[in-house]
């Protein structure tokens, strides 16, 4: 007989439970498959925060490991005469077995090998999270939750979005939280007020019903998030509160092109200290869309603009933007979910619809005949990038159902879309004209013995392998890429320039032959090096033997130099996007 019990495993007779079923008798209770489910249900196990119970049962129920027996089937007189004041629970220590889990006679050899072992879900995700979690530890998030997911149809979405907040608050995460309130406005309106550029038109009237609704919306996101913060047990407390208030101020749009925005605003400040003072007390920061003027006036600010402002004044590791519904970016040509955007592949999708996003909250559309979602899935990906803009590393594009934040933080897999900064900005495919820019550049490390000699007549026929990154039309950086049979690759000749080495260079440089690698179809990428083991051994490559290279590359092989041989694999575009997040 097996069970599980909030998360954690238990074993009886040498048999592993399930990480997704408990047993109880013979009854079977089972959890839906899903890995934020587990990952939720076993980080609040051992962090003290309660998850859902699996299951309830009655204590008297037999078989249940710690259910009590009535004194006449004890066979224990120490039990029989202290079951009336001890535990129900207690267990009578004449029932205690002591066995060997491993016993051959017990366990087959089959579920004690290291593959069945390894193919623990709990064991897999958890691992494979410990970077993620590790990396993301004292960083900063701004999360913008549009005010539809308060009133969506299954109120365990929000719910349970709260609840995976307050996770990553609980991971070490330092969070401000952006609440809209466009869907509650738009409902007591009725669509009666224009808006002007994608901006509402705030007059006296609609600014009431603003501020009705902007404190209703900071109330349920308060109390939600307040009771998953609170989620303890026995009796322990923890410091986190959330705190909302003044955290910003605003100015107003005024009159432009000759619409009075009267009391619709923009971000004028973000009071990064005060923020940082609360995150220094592990306290939440709420935001609403209500920003005060030094004046005392209120104004109406764009809850997208605001999350983007914000996380560009704090500096944020990331910004996250919640959908209301299922969206996802999808190849036309490949029918595959498009995952991560570089910030030009961001800007040239927004170009291609005809939609911009002003740093102040302006929203140009190109086609007003475009579906209310598909708009709203692009002008995130706009305020997105008015955040990178403004320093922040990544923004996120997720949807709030199913765990997804989760997903996307601590998997490499993700769930939603992410848009990077372009790293990769100045590389390009090298031309005839770079060969001399080239030659000068590995010149020196061919006369030291590092690199194998290259004369420019070689460079020249074989240039379509080569990509240069360049500064002011000099070449600072190059390398090569060759393709091989079976899915192989190689990263060869590549050089930094001295004077621009310890900046990032050479890693920029790798990660844009990886990828061109793995776009190319190729998921084997191996280098050959005399002299730099080291830093390719510390960006995932591992040790390989000649017999492991493709066959054409292994009679290319020069064995009186005995070049070390690395070889890396590469699953997908996601993994990159995993090494270049830090």
């Amino acid at each position: 007989m097996s069970w599980i019990i909030s998360g954690r495993f238990f074993r009886q007779s040498g048999h592993a439970v399930n990480a997704f079923s408990m047993s109880v008798g013979s009854q079977t209770h089972r959890r839906a498959a899903n890995p934020s489910s587990l990952f939720r249900t076993a980080l609040y196990s051992t962090s003290g925060l309660e998850e859902k119970p699996v299951s309830s049962f009655d204590n008297s129920t037999n078989g249940i490991a710690g259910s009590s027996f009535p004194p006449s089937q004890s066979t224990n007189p120490a039990a029989k005469a202290g079951y009336a004041t001890s535990a129900v629970l207690a267990i009578d220590p004449s029932d205690v077995e002591i066995v060997t889990v491993n016993n051959t006679a017990e366990m087959n050899e089959e579920a004690l090998s290291p593959d069945v072992l390894r193919q623990l879900p709990f064991v897999n995700m958890f691992r494979g999270s410990a970077n993620y979690i590790a990396n993301h530890r004292n960083t900063l998030a701004v999360y913008h939750i549009p005010g539809g997911l308060l009133d969506l149809p299954d109120p365990n979405v929000f719910r349970d979005l709260m609840n995976d907040i307050a996770l990553t608050w609980l991971l070490g995460m330092k969070i401000v939280i952006v609440a809209g309130c466009r869907h509650q406005i738009q409902k007591r309106l009725k669509g009666e007020h224009d808006k002007n550029h994608g901006l509402r038109v705030t007059d006296a009237d609609v600014l009431r019903i603003v501020k009705e609704e902007a404190g209703y919306v900071r109330f349920e996101v308060e109390r939600q998030l307040a009771r998953s913060l609170r989620m303890q047990r026995n009796g322990k407390e923890f410091e986190g509160n959330v705190v909302s208030g003044n955290f910003y101020s605003a100015q107003p749009f005024g009159i432009l092109d000759g619409t009075d925005y009267q009391f619709t605003g923009f971000v004028r400040r973000v009071e990064v200290e005060k923020i940082n003072q609360l995150h220094s007390s592990s306290d939440i920061c709420l935001l609403t869309t209500l920003g005060v003027s030094p004046s005392g006036e209120v104004f109406n600010v764009n809850s997208e603009c605001l999350a983007a402002s914000v996380a560009g004044a704090m500096k944020a590791s990331k910004v996250i933007y919640f959908t209301e519904k299922d969206m996802e970016l999808r190849h036309k040509v490949h029918q595959n979910k498009i995952q991560s955007l570089r910030l030009s592949d961001a800007r040239a999708l927004l170009d291609h619809y005809g939609m911009k996003c002003d740093k102040r909250g302006f929203v140009q559309h190109g086609d007003e005949e475009m579906d209310e979602d598909t708009q709203d899935v692009l002008l995130r990906i706009g305020w997105g990038m008015q955040a990178l803009a403004q320093g922040v590393r990544r923004a996120h594009i997720i949807s709030p159902k199913f765990g997804a934040v989760l997903q996307e933080l601590y998997t490499r897999d993700g769930s939603g879309t992410l848009i990077s900064g372009d790293l990769y900005e100045g590389i390009r495919p090298a031309t005839v004209h770079d060969v001399a820019g080239i030659h000068e550049l590995i010149l020196p490390l061919i006369e030291m013995g590092t690199l194998v000699d290259r004369p420019k007549a070689t460079l020249e026929r074989e240039i379509d392998n080569y990509y240069v990154l360049t500064r002011d039309n000099h070449v600072v950086a190059c390398g090569q890429l060759k393709k091989f049979s079976g899915g192989f690759a190689e990263i060869g000749c590549m050089v930094v320039s001295k004077d621009y080495r310890s900046r990032g260079r050479g890693d920029a440089m790798l990660g844009y032959l990886e990828r061109l690698a793995v776009i190319s179809g190729c998921t084997k990428i191996f280098v050959l090096s005399t002299q730099t083991m080291e830093w390719f051994l510390e960006r995932g490559f591992g040790v390989a033997k000649v017999e492991e290279l493709p066959k054409e590359r292994q009679e290319m092989y020069n064995h009186r130099r005995a070049s070390k041989i690395y070889l890396k694999k590469i699953e997908s575009q996601r993994d990159l996007d995993a090494s270049e997040l830090w």
